[in-house]
């Protein structure tokens, strides 16, 4: 039975929570920001190691100003304000996706929430924030191209990634009923099961991530082989 080492998800649901009980769109993604708490306890507690969640897309630009406004104020107060949380659960947070365009402030408590929480060791949490597959995957070869690579292997791509060390995602889960990738860990999912479930992301707990565990002893993993 393959082990769940490395975890994806795709948080999803937060404006349709919201709708469901006539609160702004802001309500379900405050709410959805709870919901990572328990999510990452219910990660640590089934033995996971690696939990990548998509927080914000290259394309989630696309949206309202005020609602980009206020996810960028939650990267900006909200995350830096759970360090003491990180730190008890021992919790070590990573960037992953382009710096660029974020917003200074953003950025430094991004920057600080990394920093002091680089020596925790029970779970990496990668915080997929102005993250695309193709964006990281281009990012990438033009790394490799300016140190003058004449030819490159998939080996060498994965080298220029934001955080190489951190395994290839076992398992990608979305919340919401939604069934596609949506620009997520494309290169590191070529061999990942995937698992949708309609749950709306603010009401996923710990006991989703039994539920999403059992889900993945079930599958057969044979990477191109025979089982």
């Amino acid at each position: 039975m393959d082990e769940l080492v490395h975890l994806g998800i795709i948080m999803d649901g937060n404006g349709r929570w919201a709708k469901k009980r006539n609160l702004p769109r802001a309500a379900g993604h405050l709410e959805g920001l709870k919901s990572l708490k328990k999510v990452i306890k219910g990660a640590i507690d089934e033995g996971i190691k690696y939990l990548t969640v998509y927080c914000f897309s290259t394309e989630n630009w696309k949206r309202p100003e005020a609602e980009v406004n206020y996810l960028m104020a939650l990267f900006t107060n909200k995350i830096y304000g759970e360090i003491r949380t990180m730190g008890s659960l021992g919790v070590q947070v990573r960037l992953l996706g382009k710096r660029e365009g974020l917003p200074e402030a953003a950025l430094k408590a991004l920057d600080r929430t990394v920093n002091e929480t680089s020596q925790n060791d029970k779970l990496v949490l990668q915080l997929a924030i102005n993250y695309g597959g193709h964006d990281e995957i281009a990012r990438a070869v033009n790394a490799l191209i300016r140190e003058g690579v004449k030819e490159v292997t998939p080996e060498l791509i994965r080298s220029k990634f934001d955080n190489p060390d951190i395994p290839p995602v076992d398992f990608i889960v979305r919340s919401a009923g939604e069934e596609r990738l949506s620009n997520f860990l494309l290169f590191d999912s070529a061999y990942s099961e995937l698992g949708f479930y309609d749950k709306l992301w603010p009401d996923w707990d710990e006991e989703m991530i039994k539920t999403v565990k059992e889900d993945f002893h079930k599958r057969q993993r044979r990477f191109g082989g025979l089982a």
